[in-house]
C-alpha cells in the first residue's frame, strides 16, 4: 500500500467514496486511561509461527514460486480451521502492459450465520524495496513480513481459534492479492488490484456483510495504530466499534483516538463498492509519511516481527467481533 501522496488523489478517491457511501456524523471520542484487560485468547506465538512460515516461501510476488507456494499454504490452513474455501484466479495486463496472474482467497466459517463480517489482508509482497537506503537494493523483492504476513498471520490465528467468535456470526475471511505491485505515486488504481476484482466480482445476490476490518502492517515493535483517515470518514461507525473495543481491553495506549494518515488501501476499493470496512494499519501522521520503518525495504523481515504487537491486534479483532 502506498500513502496518497497528492491532494489531487486524495480529492478523487473522496469523491469517488462519498458516490456511494455516506458520511457518518458520530463524534470521535477522546483517549481514557486503560481501565480493563482483555479475556480473550490469542496466542501470540502462534501468531509468529503463521507470519514465519509465509516468510519462508521467499517473496510473495504474483507469478512467482513463492506466490503459488503461498496460495496452497493459505487454503490448506482455513480448510483445516474447517472453513469453506475458493480460490480465485484473473489474469490482468497493467498500464505498462505486464501480465500478472491475481489469485484472491476466500475462506468462510459459519456461513448461515445471521450477521457476516468481512476480515481482509494482502498475502502478496512489494516485488521493489523501492524506500530501501540502499539503491542497490531497489529492483530487489523484499520479504513482506509486516506488510503482507502479519496481518494474514493474525487471521489465521483468529481462524484457528474460531470458537471464540458468537455463535451467529458468519465470518469470511479474504485473503487478497496483488496490493503491493503498484507503479508509482499518482497512478493509484495498480494498487489494491485483488481488492478491485474481488468488488467487482461480489453479487447483488452474495450474502449480506455487515462490517468489515482490514489488518496490514500489524506486526512492528512497539507500533501504534490511529485511526484510519479515509475509514473515519467512511466506516467511522466501524472505527468507534474497533477503538472502544480496545479500550475495553485496556489498549488504548496501542490504539490512541487520534487520526492518522490516509491510505489507499484495500479498504478504500471495498467501501467504493459499498462494504464498510475500516483499515487497522501503522500510519498515524497526516502530515507526513509514517509508516514501519521497515516499509518497502529490505528490513522488512522476521527479525522486526513484535509478537506483543501481534497479540494485541489479534485480541482487539476478537473483542471487536464478540462486541467487548
Amino acid at each position: 500500500m502506498k500513502r496518497t501522496g497528492l491532494l489531487t488523489s486524495i480529492i478523487v478517491v473522496l469523491l469517488a467514496i462519498a458516490a456511494c457511501s455516506g458520511k457518518s456524523s458520530s463524534k470521535v471520542e477522546s483517549s481514557t486511561k486503560d481501565t480493563t484487560r482483555s479475556a480473550v485468547s490469542f496466542d501470540a506465538d502462534s501468531a509468529y509461527k503463521f507470519v514465519a512460515e509465509q516468510v519462508a516461501f521467499g517473496p510473495r510476488v504474483p507469478g512467482s514460486e513463492g506466490h503459488s507456494r503461498c496460495v496452497d499454504y493459505l487454503a490448506m490452513r482455513l480448510k483445516n480451521a474447517g472453513a469453506e474455501v475458493s480460490v480465485t484466479d484473473t489474469v490482468v495486463t497493467d498500464v505498462e502492459n505486464r501480465r500478472m496472474p491475481v489469485r484472491n482467497i476466500t475462506g468462510v466459517f459459519n456461513p448461515n450465520g445471521k450477521r457476516r463480517v468481512l476480515l481482509v489482508a494482502h498475502y502478496d509482497t512489494r516485488p521493489w524495496a523501492d524506500k530501501d537506503a540502499n539503491r542497490a537494493n531497489h529492483n530487489r523483492a523484499i520479504d513482506g513480513a509486516n506488510d503482507g504476513a502479519s496481518g494474514v498471520a493474525v487471521l489465521l490465528e483468529i481462524a484457528r481459534q474460531i470458537d471464540q467468535l458468537p455463535d451467529n456470526l458468519a465470518v469470511e475471511m479474504l485473503f487478497v492479492d496483488a496490493e503491493d505491485s503498484g507503479l508509482y505515486d499518482g497512478d493509484d488504481a495498480s494498487w489494491c488490484v485483488g481488492s478491485q476484482l474481488w468488488a467487482a466480482m461480489r453479487k447483488p445476490t452474495d450474502a449480506k456483510i455487515d462490517y468489515g476490518i482490514l489488518l496490514d502492517m500489524v506486526g512492528g515493535r512497539d507500533a501504534q495504530f490511529n485511526r484510519e483517515y479515509f475509514s473515519e470518514l467512511y466506516a467511522q461507525a466501524v472505527n468507534q466499534r474497533i477503538w472502544q473495543a480496545a479500550k475495553r481491553a485496556g489498549y488504548g495506549s496501542r490504539f490512541p483516538d487520534e487520526i492518522g494518515g490516509a491510505v489507499n488501501d484495500d479498504h478504500v476499493y471495498l467501501m467504493q463498492a459499498g462494504f464498510p470496512v475500516a483499515d487497522i494499519i501503522e500510519c498515524n501522521s497526516a502530515e507526513t509519511e509514517s509508516f514501519n520503518p521497515t516499509w518497502h525495504t529490505m528490513d522488512d523481515n522476521l527479525d522486526n516481527i513484535d509478537r506483543t504487537t501481534l497479540k494485541i491486534v489479534g485480541e482487539v479483532v476478537i473483542n471487536t467481533l464478540q462486541g467487548r
